[in-house]
């Protein structure tokens, strides 16, 4: 299996990965490679490379009903990135207070998600920025 670090650091597979979220996150329980291609405007080929990775990578799992084939997140392989970068957000300033008070579970799981999704937004951001013509 690839490093899930470059798997993760090609900026289409990232794309690839947003969209599976946004479209699980509003209920749909696959994304077709053509909804895929339409949505990032990428040749099917492309987009087809893509998803073999991100399979292999076990981050997206597919479900087939007759000739069309359906993709959906499977984000646990990403643990091991948040896994690695935890140690790093922990008290990665001078100005972290070395002693800092424990949140409770769900206050440290609502951080956690407002985190991810404030990150998330913002590379929605960058990446509808880049589409602009003149960009």
């Amino acid at each position: 299996m690839a490093d899930i670090f470059d798997v993760i650091a090609d900026g289409t597979r990232r794309d690839i990965l947003r969209l599976l979220l946004d479209r699980s996150t509003a209920g749909e329980r696959g994304t077709s490679v053509s909804h895929i291609v339409h949505e990032l405007g990428a040749s099917q080929p492309t987009v087809s490379k893509h998803l073999k990775v991100l399979r292999d990578a076990h981050l997206v799992s597919v479900r087939e009903e007759g000739q069309h084939r359906y993709y959906s997140l499977s984000a646990d392989p990403l643990d091991e990135v948040d896994d690695w970068l935890v140690p790093f957000l922990d008290g990665a300033t001078d100005e972290t207070p070395t002693a800092q008070p424990s949140l409770p579970d769900s206050a440290a799981h609502a951080a956690e998600v407002v985190g991810r999704a404030a990150a998330s937004a913002k590379h929605a951001l960058e990446a509808a920025l880049k589409k602009l013509p003149g960009r």
